[in-house]
């Protein structure tokens, strides 16, 4: 085989990487959806009040963030070829049991057990992203974001649809829980290979690393100091995005007075306008910069936020959502790309140490707005992401001039 035939097989390697660690972006976000979606829904099913469902939103936080560190370590040691799957079909198994009985404590375990699997995946599939990128030689990580999020637009959809048809939760989850599993059965066979050994290889100018990296030995790590002002920022933006999956389809039920079909509908333009956001996210980041791009994206977030505060309509509130989806649209790529590739790091760890703040906002973040809400009325419990939009452009400012 000569230069040229190496390259186009090399290639050809490449897109079918692509194309795999993609698909479990999209499985992960088209199942977050759907559930999230009918969340008004499974809060009757289990006879929760808002204190209640945000305390089970709590609990996969606590399942996730408890995951991340370790995941990272797994990542390192392991290699995210073999943790991504693993971690993608456990997730994908989880859905339908949150349904199987009508008992907050039975579901309790399995929000804790999604919560867990999700995480290691979070992890793991961006971890896989990296190296993509980096075969790659230029920005792709908003694009695999992009596809999360036409997962989670899409998913809302059939959401929207499932529930205006009055299927029942378990088979509506049940259904797409096989196509999750067929879907990443597949791409399984497609991850970027790592070396895990400590012997050295030509791996590791893809995978970015070291003997000293795979021989980690903890995996409770402290955040580097060149991490933490991004996982700061990923925490901001996630309490956002946590805000918009959690309590979107409740605030226009609950506050605007709407049916369960606009309910869902409220979370689907967020989700499309995510898409939009990422799809263009890459080319932005390299016309503005990632400092300059993040700076706009808290401005328009804050934004799309206080409009439904402000004005509780049909039309005001979707307008706002979608205002919201395009301002966090690249700050968690930009935050992964960057972890990723922090100096002295292995990217799986980076990414961890990234995740595991950011997430902490994506899960703790609506049951604090949970407890809000019935303290003092959902629109004031949503000032708390208000704020943190706001603490988010700060961040951003101070991590430009340094």
């Amino acid at each position: 085989m000569n230069t040229h035939q190496k390259n186009i097989a090399s290639n050809k390697t490449i897109q079918k990487n692509r194309i795999a660690v993609a698909a479990f972006f999209f499985v992960n976000g088209l199942l977050y959806a759907n559930w999230t979606a009918r969340l008004p829904e499974l809060q009757r099913f289990l006879g929760l009040n808002n204190t209640l469902l945000g305390a089970l939103l709590l609990v996969s936080a606590l399942g996730a963030v408890i995951s991340m560190p370790f995941a990272g370590w797994l990542t390192t040691r392991f290699g995210s070829d073999k943790t991504t799957p693993i971690a993608g079909l456990l997730f994908v198994c989880m859905v339908p049991l949150l349904v199987i009985y009508p008992n907050w404590q039975v579901a309790s375990i399995f929000f804790f057990l999604i919560g867990m699997s999700a995480g290691t995946l979070d992890v793991s599939m961006n971890n896989q992203a990296v190296f993509v990128e980096r075969a790659y030689q230029k920005p792709i990580m908003s694009s695999f974001h992009a596809v999360f999020s036409i997962g989670m637009a899409l998913g809302a959809g059939v959401g929207a649809l499932f529930a205006k048809y009055q299927w029942t939760l378990f088979h509506h989850l049940a259904l797409l829980a096989l196509f999750g599993l067929l879907v990443l059965g597949v791409a399984s066979f497609f991850m970027v290979k790592q070396e895990t050994s400590s012997r050295p290889s030509s791996e590791e100018q893809l995978t970015g690393e070291s003997k000293d990296s795979k021989r980690s030995k903890s995996f409770l790590k402290l955040p580097a100091k060149a991490v933490l002002p991004l996982g700061l920022i990923a925490f901001c933006g996630m309490t956002g995005e946590g805000a918009m999956a959690d309590w979107s389809a409740i605030f226009m039920s609950k506050v605007v007075g709407n049916t369960d079909f606009f309910s869902a509908l409220a979370f689907g333009i967020f989700g499309v306008a995510m898409t939009i956001g990422r799809l263009v996210g890459d080319y932005a980041t390299e016309k503005l910069g990632k400092f300059r791009l993040m700076t706009y994206n808290s401005l328009l977030a804050f934004v799309g936020l206080l409009l439904p505060l402000l004005f509780p309509v049909t039309w005001v509130t979707l307008l706002g959502f979608f205002l919201i989806g395009l301002g966090l649209a690249t700050v968690v790529p930009i935050v992964y790309s960057t972890a990723g590739n922090t100096p002295g790091v292995s990217p799986g760890e980076g990414i961890a140490m990234a995740t595991t703040i950011g997430y902490a906002g994506f899960f703790v973040g609506p049951p604090v707005i949970g407890f809000l809400a019935d303290e003092i009325g959902l629109r004031a419990g949503l000032l708390f992401a208000l704020v943190l939009f706001g603490v988010m452009g700060v961040l951003v400012r101070r991590m430009k001039v340094q």
